[in-house]
């Protein structure tokens, strides 16, 4: 059980302190020191996963490799970590009340009483345990979701504290991140949130081992020295986190603090070698020192919360520091673009990029500006519903082909471009039924995207139910639209490009959820290439 070693990151006073870009900064110090690390997340929602979660309420879905519908962090911890994560990285309230209920009919608790103690907490902690148990990993860091004191969250808590029973205390840390607010009229940073924070943690039988505090003013030692005595921790375990101009400062500000030594400390785990963070530092260097600057259109529906689009945000990042271009990212609604307001809303944009995203709603928007940047030259790239608008508008204004549409929007269309896959016609459930996942897609040579990849097979993420419909091929092609990427054994058209244009792409699969600091994506990196370049000219 403790071949691996188990940090537990939980949080306090308020959600949305970012739990999730500590543990994945705290990855990547231990990984880059040659440990093998993984992150997973616990999240005490009721759903079985995010997949049928409006983005408003929890931002992106992120999906995995092996077609795991999973929370936004997960993003995060691939892309600090340059790794790969699954269905075993995201555990649910839901899954793990699925699970016992399921094992229960079963009769597997042979006539037990099936309670929260033990059999949710016995599931809850066999999930902790499952990639450690793998013995591909040193360390297992799991972030626990929500804040202590939450109903939904006892559950979790009192696992984790069982948790140091089962492994013993050597083989298990718990980084507990809190608030210390700033209050201007006082002139104070104030402790006491703090305090009651780690008493309810306390109260459930846990002591944290390392404090992680933000603020946004750094903590005098006269403040640290407090936060030590009343929440019975090490001084040099309080460890400040002050607000920083990118996520990506955040595993230099917790080396600078030393929480990488601590975590090593306590865990009693070799600390005889220096991280190397050597690209990362070059990384941030470039990603502050750029010597271009573009403008970028993202249009969607969801632009008022950008979490929503959190994975293409930080793929524009990614990219643009390996070309050490400044990416500006305008957030455009596509229900606001009309036929009159479109040239105003585009008109001083570098390039356009159309989302992803379900339903009707801000369609039409997404078409007009569609029909606006392939007319006027302006670099594009769709991805998924952008891919699938970007066709719909073809049809229609070049084809000359009056209704078209999807058959997701207009079951009636006399012509029906994009239409639902054979394999989703008879499936009623939501969650989990659409196509997810990696598949591999085939580049024609000689394209812009062969270029960009290098390659002429590759594996991208997919999520969607629609796709191109092949009987429109031949009238596509021989007017100017290109299918320069397909599935090798499904003919889906994956990848679409448009002729006498300076950049004109769009992907039926997500690009952005492969992208990471290390590995930018290679479609990121030739849009910004083609936008610089058709802006200099």
């Amino acid at each position: 059980m403790a071949s691996a070693k188990y940090i537990f990151v939980t949080g306090g006073v308020t959600s949305s302190l970012g739990k999730g870009i500590i543990a994945a900064s705290l990855g990547n110090l231990l990984q880059a020191r040659g440990l093998r690390v993984t992150i997973q997340k616990f999240d005490p929602y009721i759903n079985i996963d995010p997949g049928t979660l409006n983005p408003y309420e929890h931002g992106e879905c992120y999906v995995t490799d092996d077609g795991a519908e999973t929370d936004l962090d997960l993003g995060h911890y691939e892309r600090f970590l340059n790794i790969r994560t699954s269905q075993a990285n995201n555990v649910t309230t839901g899954r793990i009340y699925n699970n016992v209920i399921t094992k229960e009919r079963r009769g597997d608790y042979l006539g037990k009483t099936v309670q929260v103690v033990p059999h949710i907490t016995d599931e809850i902690k066999r999930n902790f345990f499952k990639l450690g148990k793998s013995g591909d990993y040193d360390v297992v860091i799991t972030e626990i979701g929500g804040c202590v004191g939450d109903i939904e969250s006892l559950p979790f808590i009192e696992a984790v504290r069982q948790v140091k029973w089962d492994v013993g205390e050597q083989n298990v840390l718990v980084i507990h991140l809190t608030l210390i607010p700033y209050l201007k009229a006082a002139k104070e940073l104030k402790t006491k949130p703090t305090q009651h924070s780690v008493k309810q943690l306390l109260e459930a039988g846990i002591q944290p081992d390392i404090l992680v505090c933000r603020s946004e003013k750094s903590l005098p030692s006269d403040i640290r020295k407090k936060i030590a005595l009343f929440c019975n921790v090490q001084l040099n375990s309080v460890i400040e986190a002050l607000d920083a101009s990118t996520i990506y400062e955040v595993p230099l500000l917790m080396r600078k603090e030393k929480l990488d030594e601590r975590v090593l400390s306590k865990l009693k785990l070799p600390n005889k070698t220096q991280p190397q963070i050597d690209e990362w530092r070059s990384f941030l260097g470039r990603l502050k020192n750029p010597t271009n600057e573009v403008n970028i259109g993202l249009v969607g529906k969801y632009v008022e919360l950008p979490d929503a689009y959190k994975s293409i945000v930080e793929a524009f990042i990614h990219a643009g520091a390996a070309l050490e271009t400044k990416v500006n990212v305008h957030w455009i609604s596509s229900e606001a673009i009309t036929d009159k307001s479109v040239k105003r809303s585009l008109k001083d944009l570098d390039g356009v990029l159309v989302a992803p995203g379900f339903g009707e709603r801000g369609i039409e928007g997404k078409i007009i500006a569609i029909q606006y940047v392939r007319e006027n030259k302006i670099p594009f790239f769709g991805i998924c519903l952008g891919m699938q608008c970007a066709v719909v508008e073809f049809g229609r204004n070049v084809l000359g082909m009056e209704g078209t549409a999807s058959t997701e929007l207009n079951p009636d269309t006399p012509h029906p471009v994009i239409d639902l896959m054979e394999d989703q016609k008879n499936i009623t459930n939501m969650g989990g039924t659409m196509r997810l996942g990696s598949y591999k897609c085939e580049i024609k040579k000689g394209s812009k995207v062969y270029a960009a990849y290098g390659k002429r097979l590759i594996d991208e993420r997919h999520r969607h139910r629609y796709e191109f419909n092949n009987l429109y091929l031949k009238q596509f092609e021989k007017a100017g639209m290109k299918a320069v990427g397909t599935n090798p054994k499904s003919k889906l058209v994956e990848i679409i490009e448009l002729e006498d244009h300076p950049y004109f792409v769009a992907s039926q699969f997500h690009p952005e959820l492969k992208s990471t600091v290390m590995s930018p994506h290679p479609m990121f990196i030739s849009f910004i290439r083609a936008t610089v370049k058709n802006k200099k000219n």
